[in-house]
């Protein structure tokens, strides 16, 4: 690779810079009378931007495939033995290419507001522009002028220091930019919350233009959240998938408040409520999602998510989160006032319970906010050092999350703007008791003498059999009568999104009980010819194996398990990898597939056992673990079915077409 190109990058990045400036300042030309009209050009400046700093990332990408050591990125973290995979996911696995990333999305989600919001009024729609022109020139300038990812060195080395074993993983090479898809969609939720404040118009039209931005990112972001905890759970070795690490839930905040928001946004299109609330979640997703960037860049965690940066980038970065979030927030105080009152509906209604609905998410989130922040707080005011763990979090926001996860099949049977609940519960006792029942056969699964570990262990197993049921009942109700096939196949697609979306986190919320309270672990030293005992398995050490990667050794460990009949499940062949690039030593961890559960071994560390080679050996019985990572899939796949539903995208451009400017505007919407 030459010089110029990385050259060419570098000017490229600096010109998406100058363009996404350019893009807000033509925006807010327009708004003086003598420029009016001028606005309309940041539609192609936002085209021109996302092809920019895309072509600065394409050359950061093909630094690293080509291994140009000149440029300090690919040197730092990349090798001319890494496979292709790694090398390419190199790209985004420092500080440095993740914020490249990040401004790729951003301005290329500012060009799709270009292209895909055709049907909009103008105003809306150069006004969300001008909004997301200032994100750009905030993030690339952070980037161009603190975090160039093409900087350079001169002399050129021979070799690189190689990307982190640790990431070099399928998993960990689509999430970053699935989690990014995530965060940064909620930047155009965010560009359409402060437009709207602007033009002061906030109706059920702009609930409905803003609802499949909201769909994506949170599809995208459940995808990515959940690549990180497959990655964690098959990768590092410790048997689990979710720690309630600070890092994981800097992602996590976000969905919550998406998922808020989702709920929020219909009683909104539906009734014109909500407006404020609606409009204040749009602003907080978009702010939690950069509060996760600030978190892993800011030097403040130690965690294996967290990125090593200098505090100086950490203050930049929390410096855009402040001006960004605050100003947001300013206008949000000072437009709310003027909002009209929207719908009115009774306190027993389908509205009603989305708003229960809503307040017990707020909480669930607050409570998983405390439990980050709080640490740190204590940490920079009295320097106290503290960690919040597992106990806090199953303590507070188990129970905030088992009554909102309760109050869903109830709100799906529900009828718009005045409901009989006692209706609706006679309809759902059938769908209730097979859940109790399910869950009391379930309960034979664990065998334990703590009356309460067993309590919440029932509780869990009914809240996740009753989402699933009671989605299914809703399913019964729909279809009964004619041809149950043809009316199911007939349902509107967001129907099918909303089933599928509830069905899988029932489903996830059995995988997480279940391996939570069932999950059987043993850790010893063995050596060869060693047994070990773990319920109703057996595991035998057999043997040792040498094995040669592309850019690793290997010396891993052959290991039959056998159930208690004496059958033969499985073998099992852990490793311990050695990468000779970066002089790191890497466990390996080797699955057996069960139906729904899991047998995990480990190779540690070698140890000495009465003179003989032995190594410190993990083992676990995971029961249905796979429901855990299918539950999220399931998730993401409902919203990807209710973004797909024609009603939703022929009556966005038919309401843009009739929502002109002019008096008429607010009573078509």
């Amino acid at each position: 690779m030459n010089i110029s190109i990385t050259e060419i990058g570098v000017f490229c990045l600096t010109a998406a810079f100058v363009l996404s400036a350019v893009q807000a300042g033509v925006v807010a030309a327009g708004q003086v009378k003598t420029m009016r009209g001028i606005e309309r050009y940041a539609e192609g400046i936002s085209l021109a931007a996302a092809i920019a700093i895309a072509a600065s990332f394409i050359i950061l990408i093909v630094a690293f495939i080509r291994s140009d050591f000149s440029v300090v990125n690919v040197y730092e973290h990349s090798h001319t033995d890494k496979p292709l995979l790694y090398k390419i996911s190199g790209a985004w696995g420092s500080h440095e290419g993740s914020m490249l990333l990040w401004c790729t999305i951003l301005l290329v989600y500012g060009a799709l507001i270009t292209l895909l919001g055709q049907g909009l009024p103008a105003s809306l729609r150069h006004k969300a522009l001008g909004v997301q022109g200032l994100l750009g020139a905030a993030f690339t300038g952070f980037t161009l002028f603190s975090s160039n990812p093409l900087g350079r060195l001169d002399p050129a080395p021979v070799q690189g220091l190689s990307l982190n074993p640790a990431l070099q993983d399928p998993a960990l090479a689509f999430h970053p930019p699935m989690l990014y898809l995530g965060y940064v969609g909620f930047s155009v939720v965010f560009s359409f919350a402060v437009a709207a404040l602007i033009e002061g118009r906030l109706d059920r039209a702009w609930a409905r233009w803003v609802r499949p931005w909201v769909l994506v990112a949170w599809s995208f972001l459940t995808v990515g959240i959940t690549l990180g905890a497959f990655w964690a759970y098959y990768e590092l070795g410790w048997g689990g998938w979710w720690a309630w690490d600070p890092v994981e839930n800097a992602s996590f905040m976000p969905w919550l408040a998406a998922t808020a928001m989702l709920h929020s946004a219909i009683v909104m299109e539906k009734r014109d409520a909500l407006k404020a609330w609606t409009v204040f979640l749009a602003i907080l997703a978009f702010t939690f999602s950069m509060m996760g960037a600030f978190l892993v860049r800011s030097g403040l965690l130690t965690s294996v998510h967290a990125f090593a940066v200098d505090p100086q980038r950490g203050i930049l970065l929390v410096s855009i989160l402040f001006v960004t979030a605050g100003s947001g927030f300013a206008l949000y105080g000072l437009r709310v006032p003027n909002l009209a009152p929207g719908g009115l509906f009774a306190p027993v209604s389908r509205e009603a319970s989305l708003v229960l609905n809503n307040l017990l998410l707020s909480a669930a989130l607050t409570s998983v906010f405390l439990g980050t922040l709080y640490p740190l707080l204590m940490q920079a005011v009295f320097d106290r050092a503290m960690s919040v763990g597992a106990p806090y979090y199953l303590l507070v926001f188990g129970p905030i999350m088992v009554a909102g996860l309760a109050v869903a099949p109830i709100s799906a049977l529900m009828s718009w703007k005045r409901s009989d609940l006692k209706g609706v519960l006679q309809r759902l006792a059938i769908a209730f008791a097979v859940a109790a029942l399910c869950a009391a056969l379930g309960l034979l699964l664990y065998k334990g003498a703590d009356f309460m570990a067993e309590a919440g262990y029932f509780v869990g197993l009914l809240t996740g059999f009753w989402l699933v049921f009671g989605s299914l009942r809703l399913v019964w109700e729909r279809t009964r009568g004619g041809h149950p096939v043809r009316r199911f196949l007939g349902l509107p697609l967001a129907t099918h999104g909303m089933l599928l979306a509830h069905i899988g986190l029932g489903v996830f919320v059995l995988g997480a009980v279940v391996e939570s309270h069932a999950k059987l672990s043993l850790q010893e030293v063995m050596a060869v010819g060693d047994t070990a005992k773990l319920g109703a398995y057996e595991l035998t050490f057999t043997g040792t194996y040498q094995a040669e990667g592309k850019n690793y050794d290997a010396q891993g460990g052959i290991f039959a398990i056998t159930d208690a009949s004496g059958h033969r499940v499985c073998e099992a062949r852990p490793q311990r990898r050695f990468y000779p690039a970066s002089n790191d030593v890497q466990s390996k961890v080797w699955l057996c597939f069960r139906p729904l559960s899991d047998l995990y071994v480990v190779m540690a560390q070698p140890q000495d056992k009465a003179g003989r080679a032995a190594w410190q050996i993990r083992f676990f019985y995971n029961p249905w673990v796979r429901l855990i990572f299918l539950g999220p899939v399931l998730m993401a796949l409902g919203g990807v079915l209710s973004l797909c539903d024609r009603r939703l995208r022929v009556a966005v451009a038919t309401r843009a077409r009739a929502l002109k400017p002019g008096p008429a505007a607010e009573e078509v919407a």
